[in-house]
């Protein structure tokens, strides 16, 4: 957990420059064997005052099937904060490699409507290293704060998984304990047609260039056969689809199960549960490959 106040940076943190920085310590910890310890950093990263650039955001709803409104979405948001999230797992005593990392599910608390025009402080840290039957897990966790107050618009609470690192004094989580439950496809309510360049687009809006979303050649050179979509693009399309329904303050969460390979097609389908006296309770969202059958990713939105 995470105790000590937040590290005030002057400005969001450059990705591309952050991925540099983890490659040439991945180099470096190849060359020196070492790594950076089995615990946490006890601190996060902060920047304050940040405004959402207008046509960064308008590029964004256009690439995910949103129509222009004033109010980010909630996608955006995590967009918006994973500079940040990045630049705690770029830290030299953050233990695990950045470059590589598996994003497994990610939950988010849209707590009241951000405007494009509002002022923001944004902070993100890390906690709950724990181990995972492949590797070692860790919890990021973002917050959005109208600026200069306590008052918290949006959360995200972001499981990534260190694929093949295994830290001393990490237990091992039990190899039987996948958490998947066995998945028939039902009939889709729509089919995504995603190009080769997807992940390129993403990056364009996110500013999320990892290797293994660009490129196949970038891809491979981390161990992926193709490029795979961003875990949070396909999220973010997906409650895009779930439409108004969800109103203004939900919660929404999402379980990555296998990596969408670009080109690439995505059956998705969304039902909604009402209340027994009528009204929205909840919807659910399941996507799969249509070919083989396997499940990508599900998830659902609950009304707050």
């Amino acid at each position: 957990m995470t105790t000590a106040q937040p590290l005030i940076l002057g400005e969001m943190p450059s990705l591309s420059k952050l991925y540099m920085n983890a490659a040439a310590q991945a180099a470096r910890r190849r060359v020196l064997g070492a790594h950076g310890g089995s615990t946490l950093p006890d601190i996060g990263h902060e920047v304050r005052g940040v405004r959402a650039d207008v046509g960064n955001l308008t590029a964004y709803q256009h690439l995910i099937g949103l129509t222009a409104r004033d109010t980010l979405p909630a996608g955006y948001l995590h967009a918006l904060t994973f500079p940040l999230a990045i630049s705690v797992m770029n830290r030299d005593d953050f233990p695990l490699p950045v470059l590589g990392m598996v994003h497994l599910s990610n939950y988010v608390e849209q707590r009241a409507p951000v405007l494009f025009s509002d002022l923001l402080d944004i902070e993100a840290r890390v906690e709950n290293l724990r181990g995972h039957r492949a590797g070692t897990q860790l919890d990021v966790i973002a917050e959005i704060r109208a600026a200069g107050t306590q008052d918290i618009r949006w959360t995200g609470r972001s499981i990534y998984l260190a694929k093949g690192v295994f830290l001393p004094g990490i237990d091992k989580a039990s190899p039987n304990s996948h958490g998947y439950g066995d998945f028939r496809p039902p009939d889709p309510t729509a089919v995504w047609q995603l190009g080769v360049d997807t992940g390129r687009a993403y990056a364009a809006v996110s500013g999320d260039f990892n290797p293994i979303h660009l490129s196949v050649l970038s891809a491979k050179a981390l161990g992926m056969r193709r490029s795979i979509a961003h875990g949070m693009y396909l999220a973010s399309r997906a409650l895009a689809d779930v439409g108004p329904v969800k109103g203004e303050t939900f919660g929404w969460d999402v379980t990555f199960e296998a990596p969408v390979f670009l080109p690439g097609r995505v059956a998705l389908e969304i039902t909604t549960d009402e209340r027994p006296g009528g009204g929205w309770q909840r919807s659910n969202y399941v996507a799969w490959n249509p070919r083989s059958g396997r499940r990508h990713f599900s998830g659902s939105v609950t009304p707050f």
